[in-house]
């Protein structure tokens, strides 16, 4: 099976072009490097275009026989998308459109979906289902979930089959150090934290100490990326072989705060973390943790390589390994 990964040449697409690689299946890259990396690119083509431009999309599709679509192509930064919204709708739900229409115009039936646990907004409940409510509270969160809501109706009409992977907290990396988290800025918890620790950084500034968590810093729900890669794989297996399109949240259901990650980084390399407390961010909810049995229960998946301490160990040699990568 030919793939199309678009932002295949990112953090988590090069961890899915690597994952389709190493099950057998031919992954080609769409990416316009505006975010991603062309040495991340490892296991098969990259084809360097925009889906702003939909005769690049079809030309790609065309040229290499493309059977399915993973699409992780995005804008992600939810803080980004509060002051400019036009760029996220842009980037994320109109180029879609592009996307989807350029598969159907050559028949591609097939599409895995990068989502985000961010469609949910504010969690009612913990821990969060897929039958918890959709109600994103940043256009970040808006623009993926009016992408699940094309997906249904193309799904109903067209017969395009997907499956949605809502996302909660991608971390880690490659286990064998060919590839890893590289962002400019960047926003994830874990590599902040090992800058910290590094002295890369003055101190890792924690937004709010008064939660109601155990200790009063926010939980969230971390997976690592092989683990996310290998959801991928699966979902385009079952997709192939006539499973029925769905959404399924990708996590471990275990939550840690942020001060569990810093002591996890301390423990991992052997040094101090300089932490300062800082007051809460509007929007951020104390506790963000997944309900993923129905992922175990579609697609057999498991997590594998995300607890804590193998995301931040991951993560620590892939920072001290590659710290004289720079973009090509």
């Amino acid at each position: 099976m030919n793939v199309l990964v678009t932002g295949g040449a990112g953090y988590v697409g090069s961890h899915v072009s690597k994952a389709l690689a190493c099950a057998g299946l031919a992954p080609v890259v769409f990416d316009n490097l505006s975010m991603g990396h062309r040495w991340a690119v490892k296991w098969g083509p990259l084809v360097e275009g925009d889906l702003a431009d939909s005769q690049s999309i079809s030309r790609a599709i065309r040229q290499h026989n493309i059977d399915a679509v993973m699409h992780l192509a995005a804008s992600a930064y939810v803080g980004e998308s509060m002051t400019d919204p036009r760029k996220y709708f842009e980037n994320n739900t109109r180029n879609t459109m592009n996307l989807l229409g350029s598969m159907l115009d050559h028949g591609v039936k097939y599409i895995v979906f990068s989502s985000t646990c961010a469609t949910y907004g504010n969690p009612t409940s913990i821990p969060m289902g897929e039958s918890h409510p959709q109600q994103p509270v940043n256009p970040y969160g808006d623009s993926k979930y009016f992408v699940e809501r094309m997906l249904e109706w193309y799904s109903q009409a067209y017969s395009i089959q997907y499956v949605a992977l809502r996302y909660f907290n991608a971390a880690g990396a490659d286990p064998d150090g060919e590839i890893g988290e590289v962002h400019d800025p960047e926003t994830h918890l874990v590599p902040l934290v090992i800058e910290a620790a590094q002295g890369k950084r003055k101190h890792l500034g924690v937004f709010g100490s008064d939660y109601p968590t155990p200790d009063g810093t926010a939980v969230r729900d971390y997976i690592h990326v092989k683990d996310l890669g290998t959801a991928h794989v699966l979902a385009v297996k079952y997709l192939q072989s006539g499973g029925y399109s769905m959404a399924l949240n990708l996590g471990t259901g275990i939550g840690h705060s942020v001060l569990d990650v810093v002591q996890s980084v301390e423990r991992i390399s052997g040094r101090r973390v300089p932490v300062v407390q800082e007051p809460r961010r509007p929007g951020d909810p104390p506790i963000l943790v997944a309900d993923a049995r129905k992922a175990k229960e579609v697609l057999d998946w498991s997590p594998q390589h995300s607890d804590m301490d193998m995301i931040v160990d991951t993560a620590w040699r892939w920072s001290v390994q590659n710290a004289a990568i720079r973009e090509e």
